[in-house]
């Protein structure tokens, strides 16, 4: 099978990296057994090399003459999405004509911003990193956003979640080209875990504050510092120069949530803290966030996580 990992501008170089050793070695096991390798591998860009780091490989720059079975998008460097998408416009109409001639399209972590850019998961299933879920709603509104998903796919067109969820969706991909028995055997060898389903407890809520809105950046300011004793939003916004229609309006239009929701979110990420770094018990943990009922605490925390109170202290907690 041909493939080619796209050296965007603005991609990260341990992404690249990873996708290359893990099909490296599964060519290694066909090797083993006297076989061709499975994988002929191409490093492509556009116009001039993107690095000299690259020059031992199989550098390839893109071209309508050339046809690959499968081609991968690495994620982009942390704060480099946008800029990386106003520079990699180019590679759009080059992987729209690859699908069209069959081409299976994969994107790693925040490479699901150049993929969406295509259209191509326009009513599709797509995931991202965990983090970058809000700026994705944003940008791609008619992309099934499936931010929980470690791995989705349809019609060919691959996406994984963040940073190691990278290591899943190769493996899926090894599984769906090779087999089970070598996909089994590769992630022995690079110790995954096979049977992640969710990447919601990995996430951290970074709530969008430069949007220039001065009334919803005062309500999330309010929102921060009373979260552990307003009981209900209307409390928070009593002196916001805003009707609750519209700040409501505002707020979602902005951030991509409802107040309320903001809320929920900003207690939840507290319990998450306290869980992590301090010794409290779990009962004294919910009180601390601004809950009271434990049974309701419980429930939310799993609905927003993934996991329980408990079973996350025993995850993260030192």
């Amino acid at each position: 099978m041909k493939i080619g990992i796209v050296l965007a501008h603005e991609h990260r170089l341990l992404s690249v990296a990873a996708i290359n050793d893990l099909f490296e070695t599964v060519n290694g096991f066909y090797i083993e057994e006297g076989k061709d390798p499975f994988f002929e591998i191409d490093f492509l860009h556009h116009g001039e090399k993107n690095s000299f780091i690259y020059s031992d490989y199989n550098l390839r720059e893109a071209n309508s003459e050339t046809f690959y079975d499968v081609i991968l998008i690495p994620a982009f460097k942390n704060n480099k999405i946008i800029e990386g998408l106003q520079k990699n416009q180019p590679w759009i109409p080059w992987l729209v004509q690859q699908y069209n001639q069959g081409a299976a399209l994969a994107s790693f972590c925040t490479g699901a911003f150049l993929l969406a850019s295509t259209g191509l998961l326009n009513n599709k299933p797509a995931t991202t990193h965990i983090n970058a879920k809000m700026a994705f709603l944003n940008a791609f509104p008619n992309v099934l956003l499936e931010s929980d998903a470690v791995v989705t796919e349809e019609d060919n067109l691959y996406t994984s979640g963040g940073a190691t969820n990278t290591f899943h969706l190769l493996m899926r991909l090894v599984e769906n080209y090779c087999s089970r028995k070598i996909a089994v055997r590769t992630a022995k060898v690079f110790s995954i875990d096979m049977d992640r389903k969710t990447q919601t407890y990995f996430g951290t809520f970074l709530p969008v504050e430069n949007h220039g809105d001065e009334i919803v950046k005062k309500t999330q300011e309010k929102i921060k510092s009373n979260y552990k004793e307003a009981n209900t939003i209307e409390e928070i916004i009593v002196d916001i120069p805003s009707s609750r229609r519209n700040l409501v309006r505002r707020f979602k239009q902005v951030t991509g949530i409802t107040p309320i929701e903001y809320l929920q979110k900003t207690r939840i990420e507290a319990a998450k803290q306290l869980l992590e770094h301090s010794k409290q018990n779990v009962m004294e943990v919910m009180l601390e966030s601004g809950y009271n009922d434990l049974k309701s605490f419980r429930t939310l925390f799993k609905k927003n996580v993934g996991m329980t109170p408990t079973a996350y202290r025993e995850k993260f907690s030192a």
